[in-house]
């Protein structure tokens, strides 16, 4: 049963004010992450062209890096004051990302509108996420890859997301997971089936190193006990 008191999502909102600063060591983690993410993701698409959908966007990490390697980048986020700030982030470096306030469960988009989706730590906090992976379909062009990761749900990953990276370093505030949403890697690759998606290559994603400030970076690791990336191709 989901725990009323944990998958936190105001924290996006209430940090949104910083999100580009680099004062906030969580934030700065997920920024962090990015890199490692995308050099994986890249062994598996060319963004130079593409329409793609940065889904659960906050501020805009993603958007402005993909933006930068040449897709055509919409950023979609529930977090009204993070869309605001990665807005502004957008016009002040004068790039051309439409973003959006809105939920994976109701995208306001046409069907066959991207070719690609990305999704990063998001569908362990979803309400709904078959509905949301029919959606990701649904905008997704036939051939179009979800690229995405998420947390494994088992003892270990409890340990270190919650445990070791909320209560003990402050990777994230605390409450912002509840481990009931975690997502085993063969239950969302039975959810992609079903949506009409053909589940492709996964990995692990973790610490690789340290910066100078102490902060951890990231890239893809052996094995899949934590944190999990993928890639599903879309039917069609």
């Amino acid at each position: 049963m989901a725990d009323t008191n944990r998958n936190d999502l105001t924290i996006y909102d209430d940090f949104a004010a910083n999100w580009w600063t680099d004062d906030v060591r969580w934030v700065r983690t997920l920024k962090n992450l990015v890199p490692g993410r995308l050099a994986w993701f890249e062994r598996h698409i060319e963004w130079t062209g593409k329409k793609v959908l940065d889904l659960g966007c906050a501020g805009g990490f993603i958007s402005e890096v993909l933006t930068e390697r040449g897709a055509l980048v919409s950023g979609i986020d529930p977090a009204r004051k993070a869309i605001e700030a990665a807005r502004q982030r957008a016009l002040g470096l004068g790039q051309d990302i439409r973003y959006s306030v809105g939920v994976g469960e109701m995208l306001p988009y046409d069907d066959d509108s991207f070719d690609a989706v990305v999704c990063v730590d998001v569908l362990e906090h979803v309400s709904d996420l078959p509905k949301v992976i029919s959606e990701i379909r649904r905008v997704l062009k036939p051939g179009g890859l979800f690229l995405y990761d998420t947390i494994n749900r088992n003892w270990l990953a409890k340990l270190a997301t919650i445990r070791l990276a909320e209560d003990v370093l402050g990777l994230l505030p605390k409450g912002t997971h509840d481990p009931e949403l975690f997502i085993k890697p063969d239950e969302l690759n039975k959810a992609l089936l079903s949506a009409d998606f053909e589940p492709g290559p996964q990995t692990g994603l973790g610490p690789r190193g340290l910066t100078r400030r102490g902060d951890f970076t990231f890239g893809a690791l052996p094995f899949k006990s934590i944190i999990y990336m993928g890639v599903a191709r879309a039917g069609g």
